[in-house]
């Protein structure tokens, strides 16, 4: 990092799953509106742009982490990305829903940690928090986290406490700039110039051989000899050795096991298989009746059997009328 005067360029890599907020986390960063990002991508982009006075780079890519991906496409995905962004990026920014459950973030974390080493995770990552509507009009996210979302804790604990949200309520500014600025804390923090690991490093090696190897052959097919290589030669040759760096030798197979579909979940019918599809069910109802429900749900669990069904229907019923007076009385 500069010490003074201009920046370097910040590359951020965006990473989530589907409805997590990726696009318009992107959008946020590079001050696009939705539109202009154009059509959604099935594999990773890269953008460049200014963002709060730097410039920045924003690689993001498909939720390849997730299970049910083709191996093909996600080695393909993989290796897209850390040539997109080699020599590596100042940080992974990690989109989270407040209204999912964590699975997808859990096992996207896991990926990154084994295909690029725990630093990944504990030293280079920030969690940005999305679907912020979806807390009550008065609720801190904070006091939401420690309340009712201990998978989404479970995932800071992971990224050392370090996560933000660009989505502001009362739509204050500054909101970038302080994100930008934990990704140069995080990065001063580690002493490091930028996230780095031998992959990294191998495809950076790659890439600067064949950039070199595209300069030379334009300049003996141009009959150029003993001139400076410009800026813009060698920017346009990276590009060109961007594209033909596709695929890697990523060895997935012991991230991604052939068993792992079958593994991947809790059997339905255990205590906590049916509480993680309890969960995942009551954090999409609206939030008015959420947490209502929530505790119902859970007297039910606990008593069981019909008398249980009855007794949890009971109780968030009961619970849910509350809440609609006491949010009746101060309006």
């Amino acid at each position: 990092m500069a010490s003074s005067g201009a920046k370097t360029d910040l590359r951020l890599v965006v990473l989530g799953r589907t409805g997590a907020g990726q696009r318009s986390t992107v959008c946020s960063i590079l001050g696009l509106q939705d539109s202009e990002q154009g059509r959604e991508s099935d594999g990773c982009s890269k953008h460049r742009g200014d963002a709060a006075g730097r410039q920045v780079l924003v690689v993001s890519s498909p939720d390849w982490f997730s299970l049910d991906y083709d191996p093909e496409e996600r080695r393909s995905h993989i290796s897209t990305l850390i040539t997109f962004s080699s020599p590596g990026p100042h940080a992974f920014l990690l989109c989270v829903s407040v209204n999912q459950p964590a699975d997808g973030e859990t096992k996207a974390l896991d990926v990154l940690e084994k295909v690029l080493g725990p630093s990944a995770v504990s030293r280079n990552t920030i969690l940005i928090f999305t679907n912020m509507e979806e807390l009550e009009e008065h609720e801190r996210l904070e006091d939401y986290l420690l309340t009712w979302r201990k998978d989404l804790q479970a995932l800071l604990e992971r990224c050392n406490g370090r996560y933000h949200t660009l989505e502001t309520r009362s739509g204050e500014p500054g909101a970038l700039e302080e994100m930008l600025e934990k990704v140069e804390k995080a990065v001063k923090e580690n002493g490091e110039e930028h996230f780095s690991c031998p992959l990294y490093q191998q495809v950076e090696d790659q890439l600067g051989k064949k950039q070199l190897e595209i300069v030379r052959e334009w300049r003996k097919e141009a009959r150029v000899v003993d001139l400076d290589v410009t800026d813009e030669e060698m920017e346009e040759a990276r590009e060109e050795a961007e594209r033909s760096l596709r695929d890697l030798n990523v060895d997935l197979d012991q991230v991604f096991p052939s068993s792992a579909v079958s593994n991947s979940s809790p059997h339905a019918s255990s205590p906590l298989g049916f509480w993680e599809t309890l969960v995942s069910w009551v954090l999409w109802l609206p939030t008015l009746v959420r947490r209502e429900a929530l505790l119902g749900a859970l007297v039910g669990l606990f008593v069981g059997g019909p008398f249980g069904g009855v007794v949890g229907a009971t109780v968030g019923s009961v619970a849910t009328e509350v809440g609609r007076r006491k949010t009746h009385k101060t309006k």
